[in-house]
């Protein structure tokens, strides 16, 4: 279970993150739709998929009984 939230996390954060840059770009080159979605859509989308992203991996770090991994010692 954890592997799998890892690896969804990244995922999602990685496909916010390409998401979000191909609307900045296509927006700064002048355009206003990306096929039939706004723009501003596909950059909400990418926005979600980032927090989505960032909630799981943050589901993966405060699982119970993974303190081995957390940045605190073990005092």
């Amino acid at each position: 279970m954890d592997t799998f939230l890892l690896l969804s996390g990244r995922v999602a954060g990685i496909g916010g993150l390409l998401l979000c840059s191909i609307a900045a770009v296509l927006r700064l080159a002048g355009n206003y739709y990306l096929g039939t979605f706004q723009l501003a859509t596909v950059l909400q989308g990418g926005m979600a998929a980032t927090v989505v992203g960032c909630f799981l991996l943050l589901l993966s770090l405060t699982t119970p009984g993974k303190a081995h991994r957390s940045l605190r010692s073990p005092e």
